[in-house]
């Protein structure tokens, strides 16, 4: 006869069955037991006991196996949106380092005399071609001056943007180009006996003089408006002192004070560039290497500090280094405009984000481009009259800061 079990007593087969075990078995006639609860139909005892059995040993059993790839962190859709990420970034930078390398190429060969890169590359390489000092001792170091200065300017205005969470900071918003201009100019109008090696140092006091007047007075974490204000102010203030300096200078220093005041690459040689490298390869890698504190910076004060950042001394040194890198750049070439504030923007633009993390790596990039691109463009398009490349720059950042302080204003 078939034995039945109601359901006050599937509480005590549920029980054996967990006290027993994975290895364990129960001898119970299945054939003849069935199951009964209330008014549901019967059901035999082989499929409770069978599914109670599957149950405990799936329980007990080592844990000796790997969670499937969908239930683990990491899951392959996610590893292939980050490789499709790196790609991209790797991607636009091969493709930002290959337009580097055409602006050089054009700009040794065009000019008077224009060359094919055949040729070029002869007069540089050949010392005793006619065309050598032409174009290894006036061109090269040009462009070459410019890339460095450009990727120099692009990640002085990344690190402003992020340590100042402002997406329009920058040297010559805060004033710090226009500080390092007064300090160059009483240089050149008082015939002030200076080896040029020690130029970067005094434009660094201006420059500095200038940033932490701006900062000190609005604090890193107020309305950009404010900031945009206060750094016009410091600019037009800093402006004021260099016409006043100059209306003091000579008819001789009087042309070369322009062309530097407006940012110029021109007449610059390879001396030039070795006043200046010095300050680029200490504070280029120094930037490089900070810029995940910088960019966890840029999420908030409270969540870099959980992060285990130590909040002051990383923006202080992150803004001591965007003022070095400014000053180093002033000091040869001029307070060359918006180049610092472009590139960050046009970064963003390339790689459709708003990761500071993301866009570290591409700014210097997009400056150096930016600056020797724009320097080519004034060397050529009104030739042979050539416009300083401050102005040129100067032209293009305009637009692009009213741009940014539009949309800023929109997202309020």
């Amino acid at each position: 006869m078939p034995t039945s079990f109601n359901a006050s007593t599937q509480m005590s087969v549920r029980h054996a069955i967990r006290s027993t075990g994975a290895s364990s078995s129960i001898t119970v006639p299945l054939s003849s037991v069935t199951v009964t609860a209330g008014t549901e139909s019967a059901l035999p005892a082989s499929a409770v006991l069978q599914a109670a059995s599957a149950n405990t040993e799936i329980a007990s059993a080592p844990n000796n196996r790997e969670e499937p790839d969908n239930l683990r962190m990491g899951t392959p859709f996610q590893n292939d949106v980050s490789e499709m990420i790196t790609i991209t970034d790797r991607g636009v930078r091969a493709a930002g380092t290959c337009a580097c390398i055409a602006v050089i190429v054009l700009a040794l060969c065009l000019g008077e005399p224009t060359l094919d890169p055949v040729r070029a590359l002869d007069a540089v390489l050949d010392p005793s071609n006619p065309l050598h000092p032409h174009v290894a001792l006036i061109r090269l170091p040009r462009v070459l001056l410019g890339l460095v200065s450009g990727a120099a300017l692009g990640l002085a205005g990344a690190l402003m943007q992020d340590v100042l969470r402002n997406r329009i900071a920058g040297p010559e918003i805060l004033g710090v180009s226009s500080g390092a201009a007064v300090a160059m100019t009483a240089v050149a109008v008082f015939a002030i006996p200076l080896p040029l090696t020690a130029l970067p140092y005094l434009a660094l006091c201006g420059a500095a003089v200038a940033g932490i007047a701006v900062i000190t007075t609005v604090g890193p974490t107020s309305d950009p408006h404010r900031v945009v204000l206060l750094g016009a102010a410091v600019s037009a203030l800093a402006s004021g002192l260099v016409i006043a300096l100059v209306s003091l200078g000579t008819e001789g220093n009087l042309p070369l004070l322009f062309r530097y005041l407006l940012g110029s690459l021109g007449e610059r040689g390879w001396s030039h560039l070795g006043v200046a490298a010095p300050w680029l390869a200490v504070f280029i890698p120094l930037a490089l290497l900070m810029r995940h504190r910088v960019a966890a910076l840029a999420l908030g004060d409270d969540v870099a500090a959980g992060l285990g950042i130590s909040v002051v001394p990383t923006r202080l040194t992150a803004l001591v280094c965007a003022a070095a890198l400014t000053a180093a750049v002033a000091s040869v070439c001029g307070p060359v405009a918006y180049v610092a504030l472009l590139s960050p923007h046009l970064a963003r633009w390339a790689l459709h984000t708003t990761s500071s993390r993301r866009i570290f790596l591409l700014t210097p990039i997009v400056g150096a481009f930016l600056l020797a691109a724009a320097d080519l463009a004034s060397r050529i398009v009104l030739y042979p009259i050539e416009i300083p490349v401050g102005i040129t720059t100067t032209l293009l950042g305009v637009p692009a800061l009213l741009i940014a302080l539009h949309r800023q204003s929109a997202t309020r």
